[in-house]
């Protein structure tokens, strides 16, 4: 694996587990980048190449104060912004040179564009052969719908996902977050990982193909299995998986609401126990999974009835003492105060290259040994460019003067 340079600033020198890879990410908006976020929060030099009239749009997206976006310094931390223009075959030479000091290239590009611009795997592992390329797109590098555009809501809409989320008599719902998206990041860090270590072993580097359809799909359990096998179409089941209670979401007395998954066996009865009403677990209605699932409406009626006679707290707390699973359902407030949350460092307060003290989540997993960190939050656009063309390319003064004249390269514009 490739070393980070001496010459690096020691703010983006770091302990966790990928110290040493370095990792060229070229895409934008969420599937690419959120790949590189992981990876940077496990300690890997990300250097981002970004157009440097506008940068990535994620810069811009979701809420914005004062026209940045309060999204962007957690997508784009602990990497370095090297402003270059993709359209300039210049730039494009620039990109091959740096491929040659990574250990990783991300891309998110449409399929086909980075061949176009003679960026592909077999033009840029041509010096690095232990190079690994990860490809994040709508519908994977071959098949026949690998050239058309696909945003992670058409995934998750091809995948499966959305067939099953919502009401049965609505429409089909979307998370209110870019699932899709995620899912193709998280499968793109988990490649990423294991063509590292294929390369360790064999010298030998390889493309890695993502597409977010496929990402969904991988979640959606034995939907397939149920069809063909068992003639069952999964569906839309609202709050609960039909045949599975007590598993749903119920009312307290205070307004809140609270999860409860009762419905193994064994933790059902000490529900019941909670309950005060012991003996609904030998109740023939209820008294074995198949029965539960079948008096569904039944057994969910009974459980909202008791929750809805105590505020929130108390209830989780009658439920912790019988060791039932349970918890009451989160906004960001709940999140940004949970002592839970707080005790493990899941809410990361970072300042921001505009002055503000972002919150946000910490680093997923932990590490015992080699903990990731954010280093520090998205970078201004170009901030990096000359830092990183002076260490990695060898590019003196005169040079990058040359380049800023001509376009092809833009610094930081703070």
């Amino acid at each position: 694996m490739t070393m980070q340079s001496d010459r690096e600033d020691t703010a983006h020198q770091s302990t966790g587990p990928l110290t040493g890879v370095r990792v060229l990410e070229m895409g934008s908006f969420i599937a690419g980048p959120f790949a590189g976020q992981l990876l940077g929060d496990y300690g890997a030099d990300v250097i981002k190449i970004e157009p440097p009239d506008e940068g990535d749009p994620m810069r811009h997206w979701g809420v914005t104060k004062d026209g940045d976006s309060l999204w962007w310094p957690a997508i784009a931390r602990n990497k370095r912004s090297v402003a270059l223009d993709l359209r300039q075959p210049r730039a494009r030479d620039i990109v091959r040179r740096l491929a040659e000091q990574c250990d990783v290239v991300i891309e998110n590009f449409r399929p086909g564009r980075l061949d176009e611009w003679g960026l592909g795997y077999a033009e840029l592992s041509r010096n690095n052969p232990k190079l690994v390329m990860v490809h994040i797109s709508g519908f994977g590098q071959t098949g026949p719908l690998a050239g058309q555009a696909g945003f992670g809501s058409v995934g998750e809409a091809m995948g499966g996902i959305r067939y099953t989320t919502g009401s049965p008599d609505r429409p089909p719902a979307r998370a209110g977050i870019s699932l899709g998206d995620a899912l193709a990041s998280v499968f793109g860090v988990i490649g990423t990982l294991s063509a590292l270590l294929a390369a360790r072993e064999t010298g030998k580097g390889q493309e890695v193909d993502v597409a977010i359809y496929e990402a969904v799909a991988a979640l959606m359990e034995s939907t397939m299995a149920d069809y063909e096998l068992g003639g069952v179409i999964r569906s839309r089941s609202g709050s609960v998986l039909p045949g599975v209670a007590p598993s749903n979401v119920y009312p307290t007395a205070d307004n809140a609401e609270v999860v409860i998954a009762a419905n193994a066996d064994s933790v059902f009865a000490r529900l019941c126990k909670a309950m005060g009403k012991p003996e609904l677990a030998s109740d023939p209605r209820f008294a074995t999974h198949a029965a539960r699932g079948q008096h569904m409406e039944e057994l969910d009626r009974l459980v909202a009835e008791w929750t809805s006679t105590m505020p929130c707290p108390e209830v989780l707390k009658v439920l912790e003492q019988h060791a039932v699973p349970a918890g009451r359902i989160f906004t960001a407030p709940d999140m940004l105060t949970d002592p839970h949350y707080l005790a493990r460092d899941m809410v990361q307060r970072v300042t921001s290259v505009q002055g503000w003290e972002v919150p946000m989540t910490g680093i997923v997993p932990r590490f015992t040994e080699t903990p990731g960190a954010i280093r520090h939050p998205g970078p201004r656009l170009g901030q990096h460019t000359d830092e990183v063309l002076r260490s990695l390319l060898g590019m003196d003064d005169a040079e990058l003067a040359e380049l800023h004249q001509a376009g092809l390269i833009a610094g930081d514009r703070a």
